[in-house]
């Protein structure tokens, strides 16, 4: 792929779309007690929004099209968004039932939606002429909504992006602009709760500084969590538009339709029950969901987002029990649906509702009750050694789009592994 250069020149740029990072320390100190309320939220609001979103052509638009710098850069002029953008973001979080928010500070672009001292290639000196990033910490805020910020170490504007793996004097000019940019963000916008780094390209850790990146952050933020996209271990890993479950400390970062930005005709949308499976199979293995809408450029967020968005929100609180604060599970398998836990307490989500009938095998303790979450009325049950039979169902799903069973049990339910012929359960 290539890249303009700021002078003009074409720069060759071996990139990677993805950016997992190989982990290189053990979690930052105080990890414990740092991570602990990002644990209990579960769901968030991931934002791509820069001056990508004017074209509407994804957020990778300048790289995949060899979008001249000079021309790329006449954006700006374009880019005015409307008055507080950011305030309905923050409401529709709240509606959807998510505890915290991520916002695109900087892309891959370079364009810093920041007041920046050390660029005038920002929001407040080319384009609006206002501080957007103020704009949406304020709006999180009135929300009680948690908030973070987001951060890409590559950067196509900057004449030292490249240049640096090769030159030195390079490198260290553009590692100084990037930890300058991070005590910015960290330093003029209160109290920041996430900062979520991307696209460690072309440097590895020694070349950023990536552990003295990490130890200024924590200095001016103490209670701040990172992700792991600086080549550190950082306080958890980011997988992306994947559930796959990591040992520690994971969140899935994924798209509402198949962009990440603002992409005109991408209609395809994933349907309210596709967004609460991918929220609950993060739950049920410890893991958070961060969940990505991409604003048109004047802030709007399109319909087809805010409705799907509105129904998770509206599920959530009827059956929010079963995914905030809730841990990995240890009873993984089921055919019609997934499990979460917390403490003692199984939840069943059913995504494919039976009948009225429904039988879940591996039980290995006993169940001291059960019931519909969403409405509290009892559901019967027997057990046949490791047989948890529901009897007396609804012919049609109580809920929508997905019901869910909580069964109260006399120790953590564990599923036992199905091909054993013993039996847990007297």
């Amino acid at each position: 792929m290539l890249f303009a250069g700021a002078a003009g020149a074409t720069l060759a740029a071996p990139v990677a779309r993805s950016s997992s990072a190989r982990p290189l320390t053990s979690p930052p100190p105080d990890h414990e007690r740092r991570i602990q309320w990002w644990r209990q939220a579960k769901f968030g609001m991931f934002i791509h929004w820069g001056l990508y979103s004017i074209l509407g052509r994804e957020a990778w638009a300048m790289g995949d099209e060899d979008i001249p710098l000079a021309e790329y850069e006449k954006l700006t002029q374009q880019f005015q968004p409307k008055p507080n953008a950011a305030r309905d973001w923050a409401g529709l979080a709240r509606e959807a039932g998510m505890r915290y928010m991520v916002m695109t500070a900087k892309h891959h672009e370079g364009y810093c939606l920041f007041d920046s001292k050390l660029t005038d290639y920002c929001a407040t000196r080319r384009g609006p002429g206002r501080d957007l990033v103020r704009e949406y910490v304020e709006a999180a805020r009135a929300e009680g909504l948690r908030v973070g910020l987001y951060y890409s170490l590559m950067d196509w504007h900057h004449p030292d992006w490249l240049r640096a793996k090769d030159d030195g004097a390079a490198r260290q000019r553009f590692v100084a602009y990037t930890h300058g940019q991070l005590r910015e963000l960290m330093s003029n916008y209160g109290k920041v709760d996430i900062l979520w780094y991307d696209m460690p390209v072309p440097l590895n850790a020694i070349g950023w500084r990536s552990q003295e990146m990490n130890d200024l952050v924590l200095r001016l933020q103490p209670d701040i969590v990172i992700n792991n996209r600086n080549w550190l271990t950082g306080d958890f890993s980011t997988p992306e538009q994947s559930t796959q479950a990591a040992k520690d400390d994971w969140e899935s970062c994924m798209t509402i339709n198949d962009s990440w930005a603002y992409l005109a005709g991408d209609n395809n949308w994933k349907s309210p029950q596709h967004l609460i499976q991918n929220l609950v199979e993060c739950a049920r293995d410890g893991g958070n969901y961060l969940l990505d809408i991409g604003p048109m450029a004047d802030g709007s967020i399109p319909a087809p987002s805010r409705e799907r968005l509105s129904a998770v929100g509206k599920w959530l609180k009827r059956n929010g029990e079963a995914v905030y604060g809730t841990q990995r599970c240890l009873f993984p398998h089921g055919n019609i649906g997934v499990y979460t836990r917390k403490g003692n307490t199984l939840y069943i989500i059913i995504y494919f509702w039976p009948g009225n009938t429904m039988t879940v095998g591996g039980a290995q303790f006993k169940v001291k009750s059960a019931r519909f979450l969403s409405s509290g009325n009892t559901v019967a049950f027997v057990q046949r050694g490791r047989q948890l039979v529901f009897s007396g169902l609804p012919a049609q799903a109580p809920d929508d789009p997905i019901t869910v069973i909580a069964v109260e049990c006399d120790s953590e339910p564990i599923q036992h592994a199905l091909s054993s012929n013993s039996d847990p359960v007297s």
